[in-house]
């Protein structure tokens, strides 16, 4: 017995024990206190009588003597409560020899409840059994820490020493992963909060890669007094647990990483990110050169496959160089029973990276250097004591990185052709890559295949849509006597796709230009296709001279018989037809046409911001329209605005990529624009240079939406350079418009077209006064071409046509036709206006 035990769970604890002294008769002759509180009887009624009187049953007593022997022996009985209840109690009985008798004249009954017995019991095989098996592991530390008893033995655990009483866990675990450990146990130790599934990583001295990763719950052990004597921990290992965890949470990272874009440099850009340092300390990403380009590799047979170092992360992944080119000869179609590689070929592997600074421009040619299982990676060991591949020795590749103790690659296969490959790296103390991450680096290998496939097939398209939409495009820079202007266009990133935005620069008759910008809702080829639709209808309706608001009703309905004609496609399209692309036909357009001569600006919205103007004095304020809706929306009207503009003014005409980036509402954006026109300095500076300073921040790549922008800066015909007149509805005065002509002609040196010009003239007023009467307006202007206008209040439009030979009349059109550069008319609020255009001789043009 303790003499001072105070735990009420140990049977035969002072508390808890009774006692009483027998002689060999069986007759009581002392009682405990213990034993009075244990029966409630006193020690005055039970001394001096048969201890069987005590028995519940008298006719038991026999059982309990049958196992009666000299050294003493244990039992059960049930006795009699002094409540008068039974009692089942638990004894031994302790003979007390005196030496000189055989037998023991006395004898010690120590006895307690039999329930507290069992369950003592019971506590003391459980613990037993705990320590013996394997499964779980457990430890009991002292108060300072240092172990007292485990089973840590039956782990696999290298470098762990069999006898572990008394160490500190920092004796044989690294310094970090025991000061973890400790730290833990320590607070568990002061609060007696229990700790519950801790997981830490445990590396031995002897073995600083081989690590374990561990579940560790612990809690406090108290002794007498409720005084804390240790820590008891439980602890399993969970290592392939946790690694299958961390491979399914990074094979899904890996997915979604992949099908977040549709660029391929941002693809293999995050796909190195998350493979380092997460799966490996550096990664790399090597593509083909024709997958930059959308084009395919090579489907069958054997070629010389040129890759790209295209993506590097980690920490020693300077010396993997983002461009470093590789070219290796490699199947294409990965088959299984294919014969193995021939010496100096790869059988789906690729030649090692070039680590030296050399450019990508100029790719290098390595004879491959480690044959590769047929469709599958490839995984090298670089210890010491590892073995070396069967060639003999480990790829160039695999020490590309310093210090790298295993590394791995993974062809990049996808419809039976090679995009690239995946290669990894791991360093320092991390444990060595083995069968099941090469397994893994395998499956992101495929998914990432297929991504890349995606984002190649997706690169074809966006560049076969850029091509064509900057084929649609007007050069960027033009020079004319009204307007210096100036474009740019940003696509939108590769994600969003190719748009369908678009800026038309259009002459028109005596001296005016059309400023044309445009935005068709929707990406990708339908919004190319769409928008050169429109910018040849615009082309086509500005050739007629329409008035900006009739323009933009006739282009209207252009779209609506577009959207129209999408529908009946998807109508009538069956299960095996190609399918045709669709989507959203709408466009918004704003038309403005400046009149050199009169120094104003006409101009028409649909559904269009309004532009921009650059007063001389270096105001920037936007243009008050009266916009109509997008087109293809039908049975609206559009309002003209006109606007006059001082010389040397520069219009801004723009898309809404340009003002909504995601920075903040449409009004913050069109400040932004002209406090981006101020510090460009368009007024001083040639606009070709001054666009570029504009959208200079606004990388390609990485819009949500394209954005166009086109500078014109205003200029004005002097007016010594035009000659006006007013002349009645009389045939007489044709030979005075003659005459007018050629005075001017000769004002102005250009002699040499005095007799065309005097012809032109004469035919197109006579036939106002013939057709239309008058009054009849004869207009020269003179720019890089003279222009011959007359105007008259008619609506009927001149036909050319050819005369037959008995006809004396019907030829007049046609002499101009034959005389002019080009000719037309076009209506006007007052009637129409025929006008003629002749080059200039080269002499005057220069001047």
């Amino acid at each position: 017995m303790r003499a001072m035990e105070t735990d009420q769970d140990y049977p035969f604890a002072v508390a808890n024990t009774a006692a009483a002294l027998l002689d060999d008769a069986g007759t009581i002759l002392a009682w405990t206190p213990a034993a009075e509180a244990l029966l409630e009887r006193r020690s005055t009624d039970v001394c001096g009588r048969p201890v069987r009187d005590l028995l519940a049953d008298a006719s038991s007593w026999g059982a309990v003597l049958a196992r009666r022997t000299r050294e003493g022996w244990e039992g059960q009985a049930t006795l009699r409560h002094g409540s008068g209840r039974d009692l089942a109690i638990g004894f031994r009985v302790l003979p007390l020899h005196d030496g000189r008798r055989e037998s023991a004249a006395r004898c010690l009954v120590i006895g307690a409840p039999a329930d507290l017995i069992a369950k003592w019991r019971q506590d003391h095989a459980f613990t037993q059994e705990l320590f013996l098996q394997g499964r779980v592991g457990l430890a009991v530390f002292d108060g300072s820490l240092r172990l007292q008893r485990t089973n840590t033995h039956l782990l696999p655990f290298t470098g762990v020493p069999g006898d572990l009483a008394g160490r500190r866990l920092d004796d044989f675990l690294r310094a970090e992963d025991a000061r973890a450990i400790d730290e833990r146990l320590g607070e568990v130790l002061r609060s007696g909060t229990p700790l519950i599934a801790f997981n830490v990583f445990a590396r031995t001295l002897d073995d600083p890669r081989g690590g374990r990763e561990l579940s560790l719950s612990a809690f406090r052990l108290q002794g007498s007094e409720g005084r804390p004597m240790g820590v008891a921990t439980v602890f399993t290992d969970v290592t392939d647990h946790v690694r299958a965890n961390g491979r399914l949470e990074l094979l899904y990272r890996a997915t979604e990483a992949m099908s977040g874009s549709l660029s391929v440099m941002r693809t293999v850009e995050d796909l190195a990110g998350l493979l380092a340092p997460a799966f490996g300390d550096c990664a790399a990403v090597d593509l083909a050169e024709t997958v930059l380009t959308g084009g395919e590799p090579p489907a069958d047979g054997r070629h010389t496959l040129v890759l790209l170092r295209m993506a590097v992360a980690g920490a020693d992944s300077g010396v993997l160089r983002t461009g470093t080119a590789h070219v290796a000869d490699v199947p294409s179609l990965p088959a299984p029973d294919v014969a193995p590689s021939a010496p100096g070929t790869l059988a789906q592997d690729t030649s090692a990276p070039d680590t030296s600074a050399r450019d990508a421009s100029a790719p290098h040619t390595s004879a491959p250097d480690a044959p590769a299982r047929d469709g599958q990676g490839v995984l090298i060991r670089l210890d010491q004591d590892a073995p070396t591949p069967a060639s003999g020795a480990p790829p160039d590749w695999a020490g590309a990185v310093p210090g790298a103790h295993s590394a791995m690659a993974a062809p990049l296969y996808a419809r039976g052709g090679m995009f690239g490959r995946l290669l990894l790296w791991r360093t320092g103390s991390r444990p060595a890559l083995d069968e099941d991450d090469l397994d893994l680096l395998e499956e992101i290998a495929n998914r990432s295949a297929l991504a890349v496939d995606n984002a190649r097939r997706f690169t074809k398209e966006r560049r076969t849509a850029l091509g064509l939409q900057r084929s649609l495009l007007p050069p960027a820079t033009s020079e004319r006597p009204a307007l210096e202007t100036a474009g740019a266009y940003l696509p939108a990133d590769s994600d969003s796709g190719v748009g369908g935005d678009w800026f038309d620069v259009i002459p028109l008759s005596s001296a005016r230009v059309a400023l044309v910008v445009g935005d068709v809702a929707g990406h990708g080829l339908h919004a190319t296709a769409m928008m050169g639709r429109l910018r040849s209808a615009v082309r086509a309706l500005a050739d007629l001279d329409l008035e900006p608001e009739e323009l933009l009703v006739h282009l209207d309905d252009l779209v609506l018989q577009v959207s129209a004609e999408a529908d009946t496609w998807e109508a009538e399209s069956g299960d095996g037809d190609i399918p045709v692309p669709s989507g959203p036909a709408g466009a918004t357009c704003l038309y403005v046409v400046y009149d050199p001569v009169a120094q104003q600006c006409v101009m028409a919205s649909a559904g269009h911001p309004p532009p921009a103007v650059v007063g001389p004095d270096g105001t920037v304020e936007y243009v008050e329209l009266s916009p109509g809706p997008p087109l293809g929306v039908g049975g609206w009207p559009f309002e003209t605005t006109e606007r006059d503009l001082a010389p040397g003014s520069v219009l801004a005409l723009y898309t809404d990529g340009l003002i909504e980036r995601g920075e903040g509402d449409i009004d913050e954006g069109m400040r932004d624009l002209a406090d981006r026109l101020v510090r460009a300095e368009v007024l001083e500076r040639p606009l070709r240079q001054a666009r570029h300073d504009i959208v200079s921040d606004l990388p390609p790549g990485r819009l949500s939406d394209d954005v166009t922008l086109l500078l014109a800066r205003t200029r004005v015909v002097p007016p010594d350079a035009t000659a006006t007149w007013q002349l009645e509805a009389d045939p007489a005065l044709v030979g005075r418009a003659r005459h007018l002509v050629l005075e001017q002609l000769s004002r102005w040196e250009l002699d040499e077209l005095a007799f065309t010009t005097e012809l032109v003239a004469s035919e197109l007023v006579t036939n106002a006064i013939r057709y239309a009467g008058g009054p009849v307006r004869l207009r020269l202007i003179r720019t890089d071409v003279l222009t011959c206008e007359v105007s008259d209040p008619s609506n009927t439009q001149p036909r050319m046509r050819r005369a037959r030979t008995s006809e004396e009349g019907g030829r007049g059109l046609y002499l101009v036709a034959q005389l002019s550069h080009r000719w037309g008319s076009r209506y006007t609020r007052e009637g129409k206006t025929v006008w003629s255009e002749q080059s200039l001789p080269l002499t005057d043009r220069l001047r």
